[in-house]
């Protein structure tokens, strides 16, 4: 199994089954508090007894019971006792609704919608079920998911099957008559509780066959459906089961076990989550905040350019020998330098001429003596420099090593904080924490926003820029997103193109190349293929820039950071 992190597939079989597991097992709990981390993108309930924690991050699909714990000072307390875990039919949302133990009002409820590339979570108040809190404001068709506004769930489903059962005979008029290769698409698009995840198991041969063949098999196929019904709609029903994932080596809860794709079978639909994260090597994974993570990141970024900094300024580094030689040269050939001149060019002890540049105010004995304080400063930075050099490859080394064990959840949050200068951990100089990007400024004024890793360069693109700014990437790498906020005619100013290049070939994997292409084109032709990975994007109508990554122009164009 892959150790990547877990990301279920949802659909509204297993979100309904989880819906009345934990209803079974959280019915009149008492809650603690509840903690929604946009940064992250991740829901924590905090019960008595345990964590109930989701992951709403495209990249990132959990759901994990953790051991009780004490809410961090991040979360919101929430007294209340947990009245009920319902799932709207045939659907991927999850409701927990609540009674506040003191406080107006007294009915709340939490909402999670897992639907793919809209994951949310929503605090509802009043029987008007306002929004009072939410992981992410969406404008969404009809839909406005803001804070203070009425919450409108999305549309019903209007599936076959979702409110009642469906007949035997129901089932086979739909799916006979439909060609084979069609059969999958009639069945998904039309029957309620069924998903790529167990269409190929409900169909059987009647995806490929047709005739008597095609008849049995869907026969099979209707009690199979049957009692993934049931399972969706009563935990008695359920036969839990880790599933191999679709697709790709990880691992995925159902409800029902799945033919070809079953793993393992589990005690309960909880345990099956546990073992599916156990299998992705996230069993227990410390409630970092998101904001402490992201500094986190910008620190491993920091000290990266501190070393590049330091690498590049000791291989410029001029040797102190012929800087001594020339100031050596002006005094032995003092009467042959002429006053008030830029440069002089004098015989060498060799023989050969010597071209110097001199300080035109200046005698020739003070520009010998600035060549020999030069020659001073040159032999102090190479005895320097590489002690410098080697400190800043072990602090590199070690928050390297520390940024990977919070990826893999072997990192205290203590832990994190104590290894952060008072400046991160403060977080001073950050953009919002909510912002999934630094923000630079050109030369000429103009904004630069640079994605904060590949996680986040979807939010930045498709979230927090206009269609008409500029977008770019450095070419054929892996590296950020990044957006020149522009709104005129035609392309931006040369220098701020070339200096919003620079950061993109700074913040890619061709950081230390000499020179490195960078592809720009307007947002607006930038798409995002179905099914692609997080960052990975077809840009259109591009064009090619070349830029030399450097560090000094990072850091010359931040914008208060």
């Amino acid at each position: 199994m892959s150790n990547d992190g877990m990301r279920i597939e949802w659909d509204s079989a297993l979100v309904a089954a989880l819906a009345g597991s934990l209803d079974r097992v959280g019915r009149n709990a008492r809650v603690r508090a509840l903690h929604l981390d946009p940064v992250s993108r991740r829901v924590s309930l905090y019960l008595r007894e345990a964590v109930w924690v989701w992951d709403l991050h495209p990249e990132r699909t959990a759901f994990r019971v953790l051991v009780g714990r004490e809410p961090p000072d991040e979360a919101a307390r929430l007294p209340a006792t947990l009245r009920a875990v319902e799932a709207l039919p045939d659907d991927r949302v999850l409701e927990l609704r609540l009674r506040r133990l003191r406080g107006r009002p007294s009915k709340i409820a939490l909402v999670l919608e897992l639907i793919p590339n809209r994951e949310n979570a929503l605090l509802l108040h009043d029987d008007e079920r306002t929004i009072r809190r939410l992981l992410r404001t969406r404008e969404d068709g009809g839909r406005a998911l803001v804070r203070g506004r009425p919450y409108v769930p999305p549309t019903p489903s209007r599936r076959h099957g979702a409110d009642a059962a469906w007949s035997r005979e129901a089932w086979m008029d739909h799916l006979l008559p439909v060609p084979p290769d069609e059969r999958r698409r009639a069945l998904v698009s039309a029957v309620a509780w069924t998903s790529p995840i167990v269409s190929g198991a409900l169909l059987g041969d009647a995806a490929e066959l047709d005739g008597p063949a095609a008849e049995a098999a869907l026969e099979r196929g209707w009690a199979r459906w049957d009692a993934l019904r049931r399972a969706a709609t009563d935990p008695d029903a359920q036969e839990p089961a880790v599933l191999l994932g679709r697709g790709r080596r990880t691992a995925q809860p159902y409800p029902v076990p799945v033919a070809d794709r079953t793993l393992e079978r589990a005690d309960d639909l909880l345990d099956a989550f546990a073992r599916a994260a156990e299998a992705a090597g996230d069993a227990e994974v410390p409630l970092l905040p998101g904001a402490l993570v992201v500094r986190l990141h910008d620190e491993v970024d920091r000290a990266r350019g501190r070393l590049a900094r330091l690498e590049d300024e000791f291989a410029s580094l001029e040797s102190p020998g012929p800087v001594r030689a020339r100031g050596d040269l002006l005094l032995a050939r003092f009467g042959d330098v002429p006053t008030g001149v830029e440069s002089v060019t004098l015989t060498g002890f060799d023989g050969k001429p010597v071209e110097i540049a001199l300080d035109p105010a200046l005698a020739p004995d003070a520009n010998a003596r600035r060549l020999y304080d030069r020659a001073a400063r040159l032999e102090r930075a190479a005895d320097r420099l590489p002690r410098l050099i080697a400190a800043a490859t072990r602090t590199l080394a070690e928050i390297e090593a520390l940024a990977d064990r919070v990826e893999s959840g072997d990192a205290a949050r203590e832990e994190v904080e104590a290894a952060l200068p008072e400046r991160a951990r403060r977080g001073d100089g950050d953009d919002a924490p909510t912002a999934p990007y630094r923000r630079y400024r050109s030369s000429g004024g103009l904004e630069i926003r640079v994605g904060r890793g590949a996680a986040r360069n979807d939010d930045l693109t498709f979230h927090h820029s206009r269609p008409n700014d500029v977008w770019m990437h450095a070419s054929q790498v892996p590296g950020a997103h990044v957006v020149l906020r522009w709104d005129g005619d035609g392309a931006p100013p040369a220098r701020d193109l070339a200096e919003a290049a620079t950061l993109a070939a700074w913040f890619s994997k061709a950081r230390t190349s000499g020179s490195v292409p960078v592809a720009w084109t307007r947002r607006k032709y930038v798409r995002k293929p179905r099914k692609a990975p997080p960052g990975s994007v077809i840009p259109d109508r591009v064009r090619t820039v070349f830029v030399t990554p450097s560090g000094e122009v990072e850091e010359r164009l931040r914008d208060g950071e």
